[in-house]
C-alpha cells in the first residue's frame, strides 16, 4: 500500500525492531525525514515509494548489512549497522534506483540494458552480492525468493529517451541557421 504521507506510514519489521532496540537508522534508510525536495527529487522519491522498488531497496540495504557485518566488523558502524563505505553505497545505490528510467518496471540490474553504476560501484555491488546472496536465504528468505523471482522475469524494452533529445536536435538545427 502506497502511503503518501510517509509520516503515516507504517514502519516495516526492520524499522520497528530498531526503534524497539533504541537504536537509530541510517539517515537514508529512514523514511521518515522531512528535508526540502525539488519536484525532480520528489517525483524519484515518490518511485521509492512504490512496492517493488521498495522491496528492492530493502533486499539491498539487507544484503549490505549481512556484507559489512561480516566483512567491516571492525569498523565504526552506523545504526543500521554499515560502515562508511557501505553506507555510502546504499546511498548511491538508492539514488540510482530512484532515478531508474524503468520506474516499477525496473528488471534486476544484471539483466537491464542499461547501466547506470559506475564501474567502482557496479563491482562493489557484484562483490557484496556474491557474499550476502546465499546468505539470504537463511537471514530473510522472503526477500531473497522475491529477488530471485525478480531475476526470472524478462526485462521490459529499453524506455526511449524523453522529448529532451528533439528540442536538443531543434536547438541545433536553429543555430546553425543562424550562422
Amino acid at each position: 500500500m502506497i502511503y503518501p504521507d510517509r509520516e503515516t506510514a507504517p514502519l516495516s519489521l526492520t524499522q520497528r525492531r530498531l526503534v524497539q532496540a533504541g537504536t537509530p537508522q541510517h539517515p537514508s534508510m529512514n523514511s521518515m525525514t522531512t528535508e526540502p525536495r525539488s519536484s525532480g527529487s520528489e517525483r524519484r522519491q515518490a518511485r521509492l515509494a512504490t512496492a517493488r522498488l521498495a522491496r528492492e531497496l530493502k533486499t539491498i540495504g539487507v544484503m549490505l548489512q549481512i556484507y559489512c557485518h561480516d566483512h567491516h566488523d571492525s569498523a565504526a558502524q552506523d545504526g543500521a549497522g554499515l560502515c562508511q563505505e557501505c553506507a555510502e553505497l546504499f546511498d548511491y545505490a538508492r539514488k540510482r534506483l530512484a532515478g531508474c528510467p524503468y520506474g516499477p518496471n525496473k528488471p534486476t540490474c544484471a539483466n537491464c540494458q542499461i547501466h547506470c553504476y559506475g564501474p567502482r560501484q557496479r563491482e562493489a555491488t557484484r562483490e557484496m552480492m556474491r557474499y550476502a546472496g546465499p546468505r539470504m536465504m537463511w537471514r530473510h528468505p522472503l526477500l531473497a525468493v522475491a529477488h530471485v523471482l525478480d531475476g526470472k522475469r524478462a526485462a521490459p524494452p529499453k524506455p526511449r529517451a524523453p522529448a529532451r533529445s528533439e528540442a536538443v536536435s531543434r536547438q541545433q538545427t536553429g543555430s546553425s541557421a543562424e550562422r
